[in-house]
C-alpha cells in the first residue's frame, strides 16, 4: 500500500491538529513497515517557544511522529482496526541532528514484534537522507 493522505490517516489514528505529526504515508506493508512524511513548517505551534531565536523541533515530537507512523501500520491490521495504539515505552532513543523549519522529516518504522495487545517497532527519522533520530518504540493496543 502506498500514498495515504492525511484524511486517510485520520481514519486510522485519532490524532488531530495540532498533534497529528504525519502528513502522508509514502509506502506501507500493513503490520510490518511504514514510511511516512512530515513537512516541518515554521508555523508549527511548538516553534513559538522552542526556541524563538532558533526554532528546533523538540526531540520528543520527532519520537511522537515516529510512533504515529508505526501506529498507522499496526492499526491497519484487521484485528486492530478501530482501536488505539498508546505509547508503552521508548528505548534506545538517540538524537543526531536538529530538525528545523523547512525540513522534510521522513519516518521509517519497522514492526519487529506484534502480539495480541502490543507491538514493538524500530523507528528511524531522516532529513535529506541523514539520520536525525532513532528509537525502539513499544505500543500498547487499547
Amino acid at each position: 500500500m502506498s500514498l495515504m493522505t492525511v484524511e486517510e490517516i485520520k481514519k486510522i489514528i485519532p490524532h488531530r491538529y495540532p498533534f497529528l505529526l504525519i502528513d502522508r504515508v509514502e509506502e506501507m506493508e500493513i503490520g510490518k513497515k511504514i514510511v511516512a512524511k512530515k513537512n516541518v513548517s515554521v508555523n508549527e505551534p511548538f516553534f513559538q517557544g522552542h526556541f524563538p531565536h532558533e526554532p528546533v523541533m523538540p526531540g520528543v515530537l520527532i519520537l511522537e511522529a515516529m510512533a504515529q507512523a508505526g501506529a498507522v501500520a499496526l492499526l491497519s491490521l484487521e484485528n486492530f482496526q478501530g482501536k488505539t495504539a498508546y505509547f508503552g515505552g521508548i528505548d534506545k532513543a538517540k538524537f543526531r541532528r536538529k530538525v528545523t523549519p523547512g525540513d522534510t522529516l521522513m519516518l521509517e518504522v519497522e514492526l519487529l514484534k506484534v502480539k495480541s495487545s502490543a507491538g514493538i517497532g524500530k523507528g528511524v527519522a531522516y532529513v535529506d537522507g541523514k539520520k536525525v533520530a532513532e528509537a525502539e518504540l513499544t505500543f500498547m493496543i487499547g
